[in-house]
């Protein structure tokens, strides 16, 4: 195991985690279920998996109505570009909600940051001014937009 991979998020659904699962393996590449376990054997319902996302291993467990997902904690996505956000969005949002400055909620509740790379730079700007113009921007969008940021 790699030090990245000492720590491993743990999702509770509560029935639905084959749903999510398969769902978040056709919006992600490099993704493959690991294991599963089921009630009952082989053809029984999910009970709990691992499975990996563009590389990172995730748990999930069908674990009941007792917890659910909140804004407390989010996954984290790093895009590439536009098209990359514009992508990624869409389909996370598809049944969910989006949120402010780059957040949403997909249709399991759980809670994701879409974020282009160039955010953190463009937030990072040397001049004060440009900086917070950046921020002021950010904060109107939902999705966010790159050109936009980058015309502030």
């Amino acid at each position: 195991m790699a030090a990245e991979d000492k720590i491993t998020p743990f999702l509770w659904f509560d029935d639905n985690a084959e749903e999510a699962i398969n769902f978040y393996l056709g919006t992600f590449k490099d993704s493959r279920i690991v294991s599963t376990s089921r009630k009952g054997g082989d053809d029984g319902p999910l009970f709990g998996a691992t499975f990996e996302l563009a590389g990172r291993r995730f748990m999930a467990l069908n674990g009941g109505p007792h917890f659910k997902f909140n804004e407390a904690v989010s996954l984290y996505i790093e895009c590439e570009d536009q098209e990359e956000v514009d992508t990624l969005w869409a389909r996370l949002c598809d049944g969910g909600a989006p949120g402010q400055c780059g957040w949403l909620k997909d249709r399991f509740g759980l809670s994701w940051q879409v974020v282009p790379k160039a955010l953190p730079r463009l937030l990072g700007e040397k001049d004060p001014a440009r900086a917070g113009r950046v921020m002021a921007a950010m904060m109107k969008m939902q999705k966010i937009d790159i050109k936009a940021l980058e015309q502030a």
